[in-house]
């Protein structure tokens, strides 16, 4: 939408920016946006007496103002005509599943190739059920037809920022870091201590899921019995 916005206003535009500074006296804007997946920030310089910009999904956190506001507000009435109406949504269907919302979950338990299959993602789904968390998986879990799509964190999935993400059997290739490298707290639990996730995390157990999760798991029930 608004890369239309500005094609139309003859404006120029940055997508996926972290952070943006507009010039002095109607002076260029100096402007930092993500681009390839999160991997590279590239700057630029827009001039124009216009810019438009949409900001990378938990790029900036969400702060109160310092105090209320009274922003004017302008009611827009389209016209439209049957010649508009070329794409229509008939209907909306919710992923079958349920489960908590990926984007928003405060806890993401996300499993790789190293999970092994459909059923080794049994101890991971209890895990995330005593975290009060969600499932999510790497786009080779999806692949596989392991898991369905809309558990995907990453580059052509979810992108996430829960307050911990436990990757269980995750090498973290660089599509998949684009999409969690905005957790707060990762945890990463694999057998490859050289593994690009692991290397990130800001903790690591070296082990194998299969041993560490049960051990997690017994840990976390007899606290809470």
């Amino acid at each position: 939408v608004l890369a239309h916005v500005a094609a139309r206003a003859d404006a120029p535009m940055a997508a996926g920016c972290v952070q943006a500074t507009p010039g002095a006296d109607g002076g260029p804007w100096q402007v930092t946006r993500q681009i390839m997946g999160g991997a590279v920030l590239e700057e630029l310089t827009l001039s124009g007496p216009l810019v438009v910009l949409s900001v990378a999904p938990h790029a900036v956190p969400a702060d109160p103002a310092p105090a209320p506001s009274s922003p004017a507000i302008t009611t827009v009435t389209p016209q439209l005509s049957d010649a508009d109406l070329v794409a229509q949504v008939r209907a909306v269907h919710s992923d079958a599943g349920g489960g908590a919302d990926l984007a928003g979950a405060r806890v993401v338990v996300g499993g790789g190739r190293g999970v092994g299959g459909p059923e080794g993602f049994d101890q991971l789904i209890e895990l995330a059920g005593l975290l009060d968390g969600t499932i999510g998986v790497s786009r080779v879990v999806t692949s596989q037809g392991w898991r369905p799509h809309h558990e995907q964190v990453g580059q052509t999935g979810t992108k996430i920022a829960p307050d911990l993400y436990v990757a269980c059997g995750i090498s973290g290739a660089i599509q998949h870091w684009a999409g969690c490298q905005s957790a707060k707290t990762i945890l990463a639990i694999n057998t490859d201590a050289d593994a690009p996730m692991v290397t990130r995390a800001d903790y690591a157990v070296i082990g194998d899921l299969h041993q560490v999760v049960p051990a997690v798991l017994a840990e976390l029930k007899r606290r809470t019995a």
